[in-house]
């Protein structure tokens, strides 16, 4: 039994480490290692925001939070590069780094230099929910906000 449950463990690290890893991907192949590294936070701050509330609207696991709809572009369906997505492997170098990334973040070993962002966008793009609010950081080609904070 206990075997199982350390292969169940073992399965869904790598599941998320993998979701993480081609959200990473998706959204910030453009980057440097600290750009995509930014992004990875912002699902972190997320999900343990998600976990101090007893969970939240974008969902409480790394999965989730990447997957939910009309949040991280990349996983959108209509997404120009969503079929890339799916299929983009480790020859990609771009990929590859993204993977390097995703398993820090999920063994809980990537520094959050976003000041606790949970939200970002590049610059050319003003979305709605900027108005009034004031970046914590920009990293790279990205703009980060903290919107939302932990209860």
């Amino acid at each position: 039994m206990k075997d199982d449950i350390t292969d169940a463990a073992s399965f869904h690290r790598e599941l998320a480490t993998d979701v993480l890893a081609r959200t990473l991907w998706g959204e910030a192949r453009g980057e440097s290692s600290a750009g995509m590294q930014a992004v990875a936070s912002v699902i972190l701050n997320r999900v343990r925001i998600a976990k101090s509330r007893g969970g939240y609207w974008w969902g409480d696991t790394i999965i989730q939070v990447c997957q939910k709809p009309w949040q991280f572009s990349a996983w959108n369906k209509e997404d120009p590069n969503y079929r890339k997505l799916l299929s983009v492997d480790e020859s990609d170098r771009h990929f590859a780094l993204a993977l390097r990334i995703a398993r820090l973040a999920v063994e809980g070993l990537l520094d959050d230099r976003t000041e606790g962002a949970t939200h970002y966008h590049a610059p050319g793009v003003i979305p709605m929910w900027t108005k009034g609010e004031k970046p914590v950081a920009v990293i790279g080609r990205h703009i980060f906000y903290r919107l939302v904070e932990e209860k």
